[in-house]
């Protein structure tokens, strides 16, 4: 590409150019890094102990768990009406690197800030509002490196490369969880002499996560160069951005409509999964006799067959296409979804549970990879960003349907069958949807080229 800016590279990489392994281990480090977010801060740690610790005694009628729920839930809608322009600005401006890095670094800002709530009400707020944007940040910066995908692949490596950075996620929360659990959480006194005293440990685990994600997702920042800018795209204001991303939408509705209902596709899918972990660690210890203790020891082992189910499926999503993966592991989610709705004691739950789990990793996978070859060149950004707002826009399907099929039934157990629900009709979506070609040059948007 002769005519790319200095330190600048083109957007996708051609069947015939090399990609660099030191790039492509760079990129998939991100993914372990900001492991530490999604595992430590969000989901097993730094929230538990804003809910169970510091909103204990929180005065007024409302739980900590309920402002928790509603914070990340306004969170959720930023992410949704920001992201598609957030992406979108930079892929025309030319600075999806920058992105990435201005996203990854307040997301770092933000964890390293955890370290001074204590585990008095008094700073409850400070810790909500911290999370919460802190998980605006993250998703800002998720899309910017998935926007990344075609940059450390080829047409013909994609889906390896893609499953290469997801288990790395899985991974990477692992290793930290268990450095955090064995050396600051589970002793009475830990490494380096820290207590439990004003919730010291946990806020000592939030800045280690805080150092972890910093170390882990600067490389990308080096071994990445930056896309050029989007040729004959017009710089715009924010508020006309929305109006550009109308035009990108009506134009592919047009050229390719098989992107914009994957987007609604997979939202489905996407929301049956992640209702997988969200419940899961619920119905081990309600339904299946699973003690809370062992519910860690679940956690660790479902994330190493996610990463090992994510990197086999890799390769025959290069092969075969993402599209048969997709629809191959939503079919063993719902086979061994059906199975845990039958059987009873932890025994059965850890077989079919983990059975399970082996197929959630390669669907998550795969779906990142049919979004990046049906991607118009130079618009990636973009459409990961409005990956993340039709994602946002059905979240509430599965927990919905849980709760409803728990009272319905009230049990506990009828619950799975309302996350099977949306599966289903993620994959009955899915199916009409024609997979993208497996190795050949992105699609252009031709509306936007020279306009």
């Amino acid at each position: 590409m002769t005519g790319s800016p200095a330190g600048r590279g083109p957007v996708p990489s051609s069947p015939v150019d090399p990609i660099p392994t030191s790039r492509v281990v760079a990129w998939g480090l991100w993914d372990w890094g900001s492991s530490a977010f999604n595992a430590v801060i969000l989901t097993f740690v730094f929230s538990v102990y804003l809910t169970d610790a510091v909103g204990a005694d929180l005065p007024g009628s409302i739980g900590a768990s309920t402002w928790l729920g509603w914070g990340l839930g306004v969170a959720g809608v930023l992410v949704a009406v920001f992201a598609p322009v957030s992406g979108q600005r930079a892929d025309i401006g030319g600075h999806r690197r920058r992105s990435l890095g201005l996203w990854t670094v307040l997301t770092v800002l933000v964890m390293a800030g955890m370290f001074f709530v204590k585990d008095t009400p008094d700073w409850f707020w400070l810790g909500l509002a911290l999370l919460a944007v802190g998980s605006v940040f993250s998703e800002f910066a998720w899309v910017a490196n998935s926007a990344m995908l075609r940059q450390v692949s080829t047409p013909t490596s994609i889906g390896r490369v893609s499953a290469f950075g997801w288990a790395l996620g899985y991974f990477g929360g692992i290793v930290l969880l268990l450095i955090c659990y064995f050396g600051f959480i589970a002793p009475d006194v830990g490494w380096f002499g820290v207590t439990s005293t004003d919730g010291l440990n946990i806020r000592v685990v939030a800045l280690m996560a805080a150092a972890w994600f910093l170390v882990f997702g600067l490389p990308v920042l080096f071994a990445v160069p930056e896309i050029p800018p989007r040729p004959g795209a017009p710089h715009v204001g924010f508020l006309a951005s929305y109006r550009v991303l109308w035009r990108d939408l009506q134009a592919l509705w047009r050229t390719d409509r098989r992107t914009v209902w994957f987007l609604a596709a997979s939202a489905l899918f996407r929301d049956g999964l992640a209702g997988i972990f969200t419940f899961g660690g619920i119905l081990a210890v309600s339904v299946y006799g699973i003690s809370s203790a062992d519910v860690i020891l679940f956690a660790v082992a479902a994330n190493v067959i996610s990463a090992l189910g994510a990197l086999v499926a890799g390769r025959l999503d290069d092969r075969l296409g993402p599209k048969t993966v997709i629809q191959f592991s939503l079919v063993g989610t719902l086979v061994a979804g059906v199975i845990l709705m039958l059987v009873s004691g932890p025994t059965m739950f850890w077989i079919f549970g983990l059975v399970l789990c082996l197929f959630v990793g390669p669907a998550q996978s795969s779906a990142r990879t049919f979004l990046a070859r049906l991607t118009p060149a130079g618009h990636e950004g973009e459409l990961f960003g409005l990956y993340a707002t039709t994602g946002r826009a059905v979240s509430f399907l599965a927990p919905t349907l849980f709760g409803f099929f728990t009272f319905l039934f009230d049990a506990d157990r009828a619950g799975i069958a309302g996350i099977l629900i949306v599966l289903l009709l993620g994959l009955l979506a899915l199916r009409p949807i024609e997979s993208p070609p497996r190795a050949s040059a992105p699609p252009a948007l031709a509306e936007h080229q020279g306009a």
